[in-house]
């Protein structure tokens, strides 16, 4: 005889306009009259977005944002775990990008529930495509922290980064953050501040860091800013010596070898293969 198995349902991570409501995936606009719960980050924009699609939302909505996130993904997987279908949708762009969603992935992971996305627009993804910088290999660091001391040693810390680093920032902060940034990464580092993505008013203003620091004291910025900086690819490659020598000091201070060669490798861009080899060979030596 055979038992009957327990629906499963799915938790589907949907992206939403950032700007242009043509942006709307059809897959998006099924799953919102479908779905038996769509978790909004704010009802009421939801509603308001929905009404410019066109689509009635029929499930019920409630209400999942960073206060109250942790709280409430229990009740969302039990719907999943029910064989409903939960939909998690933020203001803009793709959930759990510097955006609420991680915190109910990482549960439904850990619950062994069925998690899926329906992919669409992404401000991060836009706004390096649009900069005109290279793309190959990027990083994302969120807003920068708000305090000027924080702020000053975090990007110091990314100062001889070589990838493309990608920050949103506010706009009553975002000259001071240019300003730091042309202390931290020099005044000629390449940058792009991308403003109002796929809006009406939007900008992309692409140019030396001092240059746009000075742009953006110079008037009031408005709207959605994503910042993009180019990688410190000037700086001369550090040898592998060196590479070595950092790799042993981190294991020597208590890091897994593995784990220290692979930070090493993927800041300095080298194969770890090739590094961790010839960390073994200094520490026999």
């Amino acid at each position: 005889m055979t038992t009957p198995q327990t629906p499963t349902g799915r938790l589907v991570l949907a992206a939403t306009p950032i700007g242009d409501v043509e942006d709307a995936s059809p897959r998006l606009r099924r799953l919102l009259a479908e779905a038996d719960v769509v978790a909004a980050e704010d009802t009421r924009r939801l509603r308001a977005l929905a009404a410019r699609m066109g689509v009635s939302i029929g499930g019920r909505v409630i209400s999942y944002h960073e206060h109250n996130e942790a709280g409430r993904a229990g009740d969302l997987l039990e719907v999943v775990a029910g064989g409903g279908t939960v939909v998690v949708v933020t203001d803009a762009g793709m959930p759990s990008v510097s955006d609420p969603g991680f915190r109910v992935v990482a549960a439904a992971v850990e619950a062994g529930l069925p998690v899926t996305a329906a992919p669409g627009p992404s401000a991060v993804l836009t706004a390096l495509a649009l900069s005109g910088l290279p793309s190959d290999r990027f990083c994302f660091e969120g807003f920068p922290p708000r305090k000027p001391g924080e702020r000053a040693r975090a990007l110091a810390e990314l100062a001889t980064e070589r990838r493309t680093l990608i920050f949103f920032e506010a706009p009553h902060r975002l000259a001071d953050t240019l300003a730091a940034m042309a202390e931290a990464f020099g005044p000629q580092r390449p940058a792009a501040v991308c403003r109002e993505l796929t809006k009406t008013y939007e900008e992309v203003r692409r140019g030396p860091l001092a240059e746009l620091a000075a742009w953006a004291s110079a008037g009031e910025v408005r709207g959605e800013i994503a910042v993009v900086v180019g990688g410190d690819v000037d700086r001369a490659p550090t040898s592998t010596r060196d590479l070595v020598a950092e790799v042993l000091a981190r294991a020597d201070a208590g890091e897994r070898l593995k784990d220290a060669v692979s930070d090493v490798a993927e800041t300095a861009q080298v194969p770890k293969r090739e590094l961790y080899a010839a960390a073994l060979a200094a520490r026999s030596r």
